[in-house]
């Protein structure tokens, strides 16, 4: 595969080298989870990639250490930068997996997050009960007037729902949790709007996304951890049916 199956785009006017470089991650991180670039087919040379897009070998070696540390790609002595196998990229990444979602649409990993969720959001809805600050459960109230401005037409309903849980993963002042909140961000743009479409709704229930912001609100923090259980196990629930009803299909 060459260089030039990746989109060319022009280079970035005025010196922009930031900018710069997050095309230049974007391009190739995107070409290597589509598979354009792979261990067998072999990765640009660094000569290759500063004329395709018009940038110093600086800013294409600090563009490949960004995808190296993604875990994406590996530089290797007297061998070059390789292609790494997908066991290696750090599916943690928000950029990773936003790039494996727009690749082919997968109801396993759309599962797989979720159960990850189920470890993560019940305890930090806990957590925000026992620990928010009167910011970060003000955060909360708003994300919920939102989610009924979007009932009405007057809000976003898949941003008022992200909102939603972006806020409490950081009201739970764990700050293990919130490293959590761009992967939360990143994934639920997606499994949102699936699980909305198995459930056979438009947007995800303001009464219930309330009643998780109401038992956080109040300090009631077995309520709140088993209140977001119920939330995310529903649309796990969903998940898990469209997943076997896609298996089922292919017999």
């Amino acid at each position: 595969m060459s260089i030039a199956d990746v989109e060319s785009r022009p280079a970035v006017d005025g010196g922009r080298t930031m900018n710069l470089t997050k095309r230049i991650v974007q391009d190739l991180g995107q070409a290597i989870v589509t598979e354009q670039f792979t261990e067998a087919t072999g990765f640009p040379f660094e000569a290759q990639l500063c004329e395709q897009y018009g940038a110093s070998r600086s800013v294409v070696r600090e563009a490949v250490k960004m995808l190296t540390a993604k875990g994406l790609l590996r530089a290797r002595q007297r061998a070059g930068t390789i292609v790494q196998p997908q066991s290696k990229w750090s599916l943690l990444d928000p950029d990773v997996l936003k790039w494996l979602l727009e690749r082919e649409f997968s109801i396993d990993l759309l599962i797989e997050f979720t159960e990850m969720r189920m470890a993560i959001e019940p305890r930090a809805a806990g957590l925000a009960a026992e620990s928010a600050t009167g910011r970060q459960r003000a955060a909360i109230v708003t994300a919920i007037e939102r989610m009924f401005a979007a009932e009405r037409g007057e809000d976003d309903p898949l941003e008022a729902d992200i909102v939603f849980h972006r806020a409490v993963i950081e009201a739970s002042n764990n700050r293990f949790m919130q490293q959590f909140t761009e992967l939360s961000e990143a994934t639920l743009r997606f499994s949102i709007r699936r699980t909305n479409a198995y459930a056979g709704v438009s947007r995800a229930s303001a009464i219930d996304h309330r009643n998780v912001a109401n038992a956080i609100v109040e300090g009631q923090p077995a309520d709140a951890s088993r209140l977001m259980h119920d939330l995310i196990q529903g649309a796990l629930n969903l998940l898990l049916e469209a997943g076997r009803h896609a298996t089922r299909s292919t017999f």
